[in-house]
């Protein structure tokens, strides 16, 4: 086209063009004539563009903010107005104009806006028809890089580069100084650019365009477009919404621009270094709360910081410290930021030497607030500053130098080697704290501790670990056991191996399957692999050591010890624990049934016991005195179940036979030769577990070896001398050998049958031999011997009679429970004999003469064994136990032998899994063994009613769980924690219900009240008397603690909906029934249970906060649940918080007026219980005192006097233990004149002081219900008018007399107030 047209054309569009096709032709024509290389016609085109430039600017301005086709026409003019700029000799600052650049500014925006936002409401399909038409038009191509035409949705990416480049180079030489609005514009647009393209990010070049961006911003840091820090501050307040966006593009721009950029340009500036140092505390301000974007936050800071030079690194830091002391937003940035300070910064703690020779340790500030953030107020700070710690301990534990001043910076000092430091207290309260997050984050900083302690920790640490494996949590719980594992793992000491036994394996009966197996993993890796270890690291000639036949027992001992390393000694003597034993072989049971079981673990300890009796043999000791180590035989006869092809028969033959050979008597002499100790119950735990392991690998022993061993078993069997333990491992393993022997099952239960009745009859006739020569020396005359020899003997012939007839009855249980089917017709008459001997029926004595001696006192152990035998027998034959039942639960009442009582326990529980319906009604009888005063006893019908709770066999109803509820409060440790466990863990699952239906039950039973109609029994006067041992009776500070502590575990276990209905249920069925006189509150234990429900409903447990629905025990505190769902049940707990306070208030206020007029001492409780109720439900209260300003006058004024009473009370024992002080001694009798005077003087300032007190404390609670606003004075209340007879005060104030008629007004504190 003509270039003279061209210019005709332009200079007339912009004299008239206001419509869009002509702003589109001006467009077009401009940069049609701009592409021209004729300078002269450019020139005339400048020299008359320049007399209308107005126009001009005003012509494509509009053109550059028109919406046509997208904004497509609104680029293509910013595109033609930067040619324009750029062209040879054009006078820019004629055509320049900050309009027109802030609408070139505005086209880039709208441009790489999504399609959907510019379009109008047009349909896709619309859309995309247009699309269709506009490829079709065959226009010119400005598509990508490469050449190709690329357009999505009418975006052209070329066009968007071409811009930019066009934009970057105009700010060249167009300085933007004088229009600081252009140059703020300027930097947001760029600022907006990484987002903005993130829908076309598959069209165009993404690292280009940012390479872009890039250059306009560093660019106009120059001081040529103004001051260099105000644009650094603008530019970094552009980009900290990308600074603070999550793992994106945009992000990795903006980091890379501040980290890159800015801080090599503030490197020689002064003033933009301030700037830049100032960037991360802006940053900080702006961080977000929510835990994601907040850790991105963080992340974002940091990478800034790290970016910085040393001064600004040091100065930033101070800053962090200084948020430390914050608020609480400030304070959770700070402990997330502390942890990646000390990671990415060098030399945290000093180690290195600077170049000046300075050690600079700021890392130990950090520390040191880190620690002080461990005990915030807030549970969220206490658990993120407890996991930063513990991941800085992690950290730093890597280099030697560190953890030598880690561990003073956290108190582990040279002096405190025990693990003993600073920390230590703190880690005590945090393990136990309220929140579930921070004691999971206390037992991970435990485990980080652990390592840089090497496992040497304070013992109530490592108490506290094994108190937390039975938490209520799962996770909690597994962070236990994770952390205990990790300090045995370190540490083999003894007191570390024994808490670990006595807390990790019994977790093998938890609930939890995932807790089940990590038991199982953490037993075999820490158990069993130390022991195959032990056993490998053992050769041949260990044992050949020079023999000293001076050798000592500590010296052997010792030498033992030094035999296997790891503390194996320590540990399997620690297996065999009468407490953790059943836990370890249930851990060995279920490993042997997932076939974990290897068989080097039995070669191991066998080789273990083999090299114990070689180092023996070496020190030439007497073979006789030895015994295995402690635990050896108890594991190999757990292990050998499964592995009875990995334990050789001639290795136990040869310890049956040294094993059997040991006798104790005759060779005390001789031990005391060799110096050597004498253990006869060491030996006889030594023979059961052999015999358990024999019985365990009989059907792989030969066939006349175990013939042999069967009939060596049966001649000790049948001379009734073996110890009880024995007994049982001996019967079982000749059990099993007869099946050996044997070639068919008949022919095995045959044998049995033939040595079982054997056994049977002769140990009748030793029984019975026994109590006819009791009862024939009970009738005849004996004449006490004179000789001292003649007695003793005498008197040693009846021990071993007796402990002969002892062990024969125990025998014969022993045998009925391995062949319920034998004959004991013969055996029943006898053993009732003796535990009903000494009864004084006399229908017993005329049909069993022999029970006329009685041998409760003189045989009581053959009384105690017997009831034992009798028991096994009846679990052998029902219509037995039917006849004998009865006589079980009396001799369990009476008996005063806590030995007895803890077995007729054991008898009536499995009375109760073999005959319920029987025993159903002598469950109460069993449970009042809870209340026992032997502990053992106590704790072992705990654990087995426990068990039968779990297992259905009894069901929690009648007095059952009331009478558990004492458990919690026991004097005994361990039942406390048992008991808490049992409500906090198992029962909160299998009976969720059980708390909340319980309660008010339960609070009459504790306090032993029967003065409510509804709960008297007029008949069961001797049941109060049964039940008073389960009721912790008393209004002392003790009995109130203990009746709150189980009152606060039960409401610990109740859902939010449950503790709203236990409110309501507490004050219709107490105070309601109080209020109404169905509760007598004359009567003592009325009081109490009135006071308890005070107590109660003022407790924080019962609350429900907005974050009690929510999990709050959740490692992300405040995570906020922000969905539907949630929403809905706040409104309708909110529904039911309002509806059941206005239901509240009236109660109470009726309560009052009952309890003043009868001036109690309850009035004080329920003062304090509103005030609490005031402060926590004041949005639900609000609106009742809205309705009734004359009630809230009441309140106002009733809890003014009630606080200053309270004041006054707590101020005059101030000012007497004051008075004593001064004096120095007891106030004598006849007071000096002056202390008078100022002790009257003293007590009136104190009066006036509790009195301005009461009124500030009664008026914030209300000024918190009604929202902030203070009550109003009393000239601007609705009192009645009361007309006196001086007449109306012409004031407008009340007159005097009705100011005094109101302070006559009679209330409820006591006469002794005044």
């Amino acid at each position: 086209m003509d270039e003279e047209l061209l210019l005709t054309r332009i200079l007339a569009g912009i004299e008239g063009g206001d419509d869009e096709s002509d702003y589109h032709e001006l467009v077009t024509d401009l940069k049609s004539l701009l592409d021209t290389d004729d300078d002269e016609i450019l020139n005339r085109f400048y020299g008359s563009l320049s007399s209308m430039a107005s126009s001009f600017l005003r012509c494509i301005s509009a053109a550059m903010d028109s919406p046509v086709e997208s904004g497509r026409l609104a680029i293509l003019a910013s595109d033609a107005y930067l040619s324009l700029l750029l062209s040879t000799n054009c006078p820019v600052f004629t055509f320049f104009s900050p309009i027109a650049f802030l609408s070139l500014l505005g086209s880039i925006r709208r441009y790489l806006k999504r399609r959907d936002d510019s379009t109008g409401q047009g349909s896709n399909s619309q859309r995309e028809k247009g699309n269709k038409k506009k490829r079709g038009r065959g226009k010119r191509n400005l598509g990508y890089e490469d050449g190709e035409e690329t357009e999505e949705g009418g975006f052209d990416a070329k066009l968007v580069f071409i811009v930019l480049e066009k934009l970057g180079s105009v700010l060249s030489f167009v300085h933007l100084d004088r229009f600081p609005d252009s140059l703020k514009s300027l930097v947001q647009t760029v600022s907006e650019i990484p987002l903005l393209v993130l829908e076309y990010s598959g069209v165009l070049n993404y690292d280009r365009l940012m390479e872009m961006c890039g250059k306009i911003l560093g660019g106009v840091l120059n001081s040529d477009h103004g001051n260099m820090a105000l644009t650094a501050a603008e530019i970094s307040k552009s980009l900290t919404p990308l600074l603070l966006m999550g793992k994106h593009q945009a992000r990795s721009f903006a980091l890379g621009f501040v980290s890159r950029k800015l801080m090599s340009l503030a490197k020689d500036n002064s003033i933009l270094k301030k700037v830049v140092s100032n960037l991360p505390k802006f940053l900080v301000h702006k961080a977000p709360e929510k835990a994601e974007p907040r850790g991105f936050a963080v992340e974002a800071v940091l990478e800034i910081v790290k970016a910085m030079e040393v001064e600004g690194q040091s100065e930033f830091v101070d800053f962090v410290m200084k948020m430390c002391q914050g608020k609480s937003n400030f304070r959770v940035l700070a402990v997330d930021i502390i942890p990646l300070l000390i990671s990415s910064l060098g030399n945290p703690l000093g180690v290195i030497s600077s170049e000046n020779g300075l050690n600079d340790s700021w890392g130990l500030g950090c520390i040191d607030a880190l620690v002080q953030r461990c005990s915030d107020t807030s549970a969220l700070i206490r658990a993120r500053a407890l996991s930063n710690l513990a991941q800085v301990v992690g950290f730093l534990s890597g280099d030697e130098r560190s953890r030598s001043i880690l561990k003073q910076a956290l108190g582990f000092n040279g002096e405190t080697s025990e693990g003993k430091g600073a920390v230590t207290d703190l880690l005590k309260k945090r393990c136990v704290d309220e929140k579930a997050a921070v004691r999971r984050a206390a037992l991970l900083l435990v485990t980080k501790l652990t390592s840089l302690m090497g496992g040497c920790f304070d013992g109530s640490i490592l108490k506290t670990m094994g108190t937390s494996c039975s938490d209520p949590l799962i996770s909690i719980r597994k962070a236990a056991i994770s952390a205990l594992s990790e300090a045995f793992r370190i540490c083999t000491d003894e007191i570390v191996t024994t808490e670990w036994l006595h807390s990790v394996p019994r977790m093998i009966m938890d609930n939890e399957t995932s807790i089940q197996e990590e038991c199982e993993n953490v037993f075999h890796e820490l158990v069993l692999e130390r022991i195959l270890r032990a056993g490998n690291v053992l050769s041949p000639d260990s044992a050949s050591l020079p023999s000293n036949r001076n050798t000592t027992s500590k010296d052997l001992d010792r030498d033992i010890e030094a035999l296997f390393p790891e503390g194996v000694l320590v540990l399997l003597r620690e297996l065999c624990n009468s407490e953790v034993s059943p836990w370890v072989t249930k851990i060995c049971g279920s490993l042997g049934k997932k076939k974990r079981l290897k068989p080097r673990v039995a070669l191991a300890l066998q080789c273990i016991i083999k090299e114990s009796e070689s180092l023996w043999l070496s020190r030439s000791m007497p073979i006789n005195r030895w015994t295995a180590p402690a635990g050896a035989w108890f594991l190999l006869s757990e292990v050998s179940v499964y592995l009875p092809k990995s334990v050789e028969w001639e290795f136990l033959h040869h310890h049956w036979q040294l094993l059997d050979k040991n006798d104790v008597q005759g060779l005390d002499e001789q031990g005391d030769e060799q110096g050597v100790e004498c253990n006869s119950s060491t030996w006889a735990g030594d023979r059961v577990c052999l015999l358990q392991t024999i019985s365990n690998v009989s059907l792989q022993l030969p066939a006349e070896p175990a013939a042999d061993l069967a009939d060596n078993l049966l001649k000790k069997i049948e001379k009734f001398n073996l110890h009880s333990a024995e007994v049982d491992a001996h019967v079982k393993a000749l059990k099993t050998l007869c099946k050996k022997k044997a070639s068919t099952s008949e022919e095995a239960d045959m044998l049995v049958k033939k040595w079982v009745e054997q056994v049977l009859s002769k140990a009748s006739k030793v029984t019975e031999k026994y109590i006819e020569g009791v009862s024939s020396n009970n009738h005849s005359f004996v004449t006490p011997a004179t000789l001292g020899s003649r007695r003793s003997k005498r008197l040693d012939t009846v021990s071993k009679k007796l402990s002969k007839a002892v062990t024969a009855v125990y025998t014969i249980g022993s045998c009925v429970i391995i062949y319920p089917s034998a004959d004991t017709t013969k055996i029943v008459p006898f053993l009732h004999t003796v535990i009903t001997s000494g009864n004084s029926d006399s229908k017993l004595k005329n049909k069993l003469p022999q029970a006329n001696v009685c041998l409760k006192q003189k045989a009581p152990l053959l009384y105690s064994q017997s009831w034992l035998t009798m028991a096994k027998m009846c679990l052998a034959d029902g219509k037995l136990a039917k006849r004998y039942i009865p006589l079980f639960a009396q001799e369990l009442e009476k008996s005063d032998c806590a030995a007895l009582r803890n077995n007729l326990v054991v008898a009536m529980t499995d009375f109760c899994v073999h005959y319920t319906a029987m025993i159903e009604c002598y469950i109460p009888k069993i449970t009042k063994r809870l209340r026992d005063p032997c502990e053992v006893v106590r704790r072992q019908t705990f654990i087995l009613l426990s068990r039968l709770l779990q297992r259905d066999y009894v069901k929690w109803r009648g007095v059952l769980f009331l009478r558990f509820l004492l458990s919690l409060v026991d004097e005994s440790e361990k039942i406390r924690r048992l008991a808490d466990f049992l409500f906090g863990s198992i029962l909160k699952v299998k009976a969720p219900l059980l708390a909340y239906n319980s309660f008010v039950e339960a609070i009459y039973v504790l306090n032993d009240c029967h003065a409510h109609t509804g709960h008297s029994n007029p008949d069961s006067k001797q049941s109060r008397t049964k039940d008073q041992v389960f009721s912790i009776r008393g209004n002392d500070e003790r009995a109130r603690s203990k009746r709150m502590q189980i009152y606060i575990t039960l409401l610990k276990q109740m859902a939010p909906e449950h503790l709203l209905a236990t409110f309501a249920k507490l004050c219709a069925e107490i105070l309601a029934a109080a209020s109404d006189g169905m509760l007598n509150i004359e009567d003592v234990t009325g009081q109490s249970v009135l006071q308890d429900t005070f107590q109660i409903l003022a407790c924080k447990e019962i609350r429900l906060s907005v974050s009690r629905g929510a999990s709050s025990e959740t490692a992300d505190i405040e995570e906020e649940g922000g969905d539907a769902a949630t929403a809905k049940g706040r409104a309708i707990t909110h529904a039911v918080r309002k509806g059941l306070i206005q239901n509240t208030i009236p109660i109470f206020i009726e309560l009052k007026r009952l309890l003043e007029s009868k001036n109690s001492p309850l009035t004080g409780s329920l003062m304090d219980c509103l005030r609490v109720l005031l402060k926590d439900y004041k949005n639900e209260i609000e609106e009742m005192l809205v309705a009734d300003k004359q009630l809230q006058k009441e309140l106002i004024y009733d809890m003014q006097k009630h606080e200053a009473a309270k004041a006054r009370s707590m101020a005059n024992q101030g000012v007497a233990c004051g008075t004593s002080h001064r004096n120095g001694e007891p106030e004598a009798p006849a007071a000096s004149e002056e202390n008078v005077r100022d002790s009257g003087l003293e007590s009136r300032v104190v009066s006036a002081a509790a009195d301005v007190v009461a009124a500030k404390a009664a008026r914030s609670v209300l000024r918190e219900v009604n929202g902030g606003a203070a009550t109003p004075p009393l000239s601007a209340m609705s009192v009645p008018k009361l007309r006196s007879s001086r007449g109306v005060s012409q004031s407008g104030r009340p007159s005097a007399d009705v100011l005094e008629s109101l302070r006559r007004r009679p209330t409820f504190m006591s006469d002794d107030e005044s």
